[in-house]
């Protein structure tokens, strides 16, 4: 096995393992010394097998960026707040119109919203953020010469220019996306 073609298999058994911890439950288990020894070899072998036939669709290039302390902080702190506020505002929003039928405020239509992301890893998670946020969903991702741009089908189209669109649909997710995948 080439050394780029091992750095991806190992850094996606390693990930795939640390979710088998974490489905199982053995992350705890394993701080209070009561880890089951068949659990731990399943997982490892489970983690083998999934990395010797999903490394290379996953892993590109830079196998172990993700493991920078730095970066699993910016990953953590995104999920948990920053995503997890703007869910909670998107989720308060579409109850609202549900809730409310006789005034119910939509005007859907599709917006070109552009993107300074680069990084694959980044638009996939930028655009799946969006995505799950009640309200848009992300349909498309379009390189246009040096630009970028997200085509976003949005329930409540209150802006038509593309930066304005970008910002009330993106909000802060594509700066806190950019400092974890540049």
């Amino acid at each position: 096995m080439k050394k780029a073609k091992f750095s991806a298999f190992l850094s996606t058994m390693i990930v795939c393992f640390i979710f088998w911890l974490l489905l199982t439950g053995q992350i705890v288990s394993i701080f209070k010394g009561e880890a089951s020894i068949e659990v731990l070899i399943a997982g490892i072998l489970a983690s083998i097998i999934i990395s010797l036939f999903s490394a290379r669709f996953f892993i590109h290039e830079k196998a172990f960026y993700l493991f920078n302390p730095l970066k699993i902080l910016c990953l953590l702190f995104y999920s948990i707040f920053i995503f997890g506020w703007e869910l909670i505002k998107a989720n308060i929003d579409m109850a609202f119109r549900a809730l409310k039928p006789g005034k119910l405020k939509i005007n859907p239509g599709i917006v070109k919203v552009p993107t300074k992301l680069k990084s694959e890893y980044g638009l996939s998670m930028l655009a799946n953020s969006i995505t799950l946020t009640p309200g848009t969903i992300t349909m498309d991702i379009v390189d246009q010469g040096d630009e970028t741009f997200l085509y976003i089908h949005w329930i409540n189209v209150t802006v038509t220019d593309e930066n304005e669109a970008g910002e009330a649909i993106k909000g802060t997710l594509e700066k806190w996306v950019r400092r974890i995948w540049k």
